[in-house]
């Protein structure tokens, strides 16, 4: 039986996978989506389901799937769903994200977020244990298949959120130009506001137009280490 905790006072509740652990990365992306007029979103390997969850939560009018491959996830984040009344509005499925075309129909969604695997596969170590190390490196999904993936399901002027290591900025932006979608809206994200971003948030719009906006600094902590008002909202606390 999955133990369900709130994610903030009154909030939703949710229970964590072992290998997927609820992250500042998911939360970060989450709340780093501005398509308020989406309807039908994807979460491409969703994990429990935290996303989508912040997501549905935040967007009444939303419909989320979200793909996951390893079963027990995928389970886990059903139960996510059901334990917070969701479940009309979402629908979670078993399967590969390199076999998005067998699953899907091209265009079918108006909003795809992605917190993918971070490191190329022989880039540095990885756990031994084969969930946590799909769930960190490239192994069973990489940036390619993660571009290919939200070009074909987005429809034209869809948007593309997702979040990752700034030394990977411009082979995600490459990637993205090259499957037809065009950076459009960029923020980083610092431990302090005197650190080099140790994150990236990236919106890429389907047939959009040439131009990418820079937002502001997301800044987590304040010099005396205490957290940002920013990311005191973000939580809810």
């Amino acid at each position: 039986m999955p133990t369900f905790e709130h994610l903030w006072e009154n909030g939703p509740v949710f229970a964590q996978a072992e290998h997927f652990k609820l992250s500042t990365d998911s939360v970060l992306l989450a709340s780093f989506v501005k398509s308020a007029g989406a309807k039908r979103g994807i979460d491409l390997g969703c994990a429990s389901g935290a996303i989508s969850l912040l997501l549905l939560q935040r967007m009444p009018k939303l419909h989320m799937t979200g793909l996951e491959i390893v079963p027990e996830a995928a389970a886990l984040a059903q139960e996510n769903m059901s334990a917070n009344n969701l479940s009309e509005r979402s629908h979670i499925i078993t399967g590969d994200i390199r076999r998005h075309r067998e699953l899907f129909r091209s265009g079918s969604f108006d909003l795809v977020v992605a917190n993918p695997p971070y490191f190329p596969v022989g880039s540095g170590m990885l756990s031994p244990d084969e969930g946590r190390a799909g769930a960190r490196g490239e192994a069973l999904c990489g940036l390619e298949d993660i571009c290919a993936a939200a070009s074909f399901l987005l429809k034209t002027g869809g948007s593309f959120c997702l979040v990752h290591k700034p030394e990977r900025l411009s082979e995600l932006c490459c990637c993205m130009a090259k499957h037809g979608m065009e950076p459009k809206r960029l923020r980083m994200v610092c431990h302090k506001a005197d650190s080099a971003p140790n994150l990236i948030l990236l919106e890429g719009r389907r047939g959009g137009k040439a131009g990418l906006t820079i937002e502001p600094t997301l800044v987590i902590r304040n010099p005396d280490g205490s957290e940002s008002d920013e990311i005191k909202n973000i939580y809810h606390r």
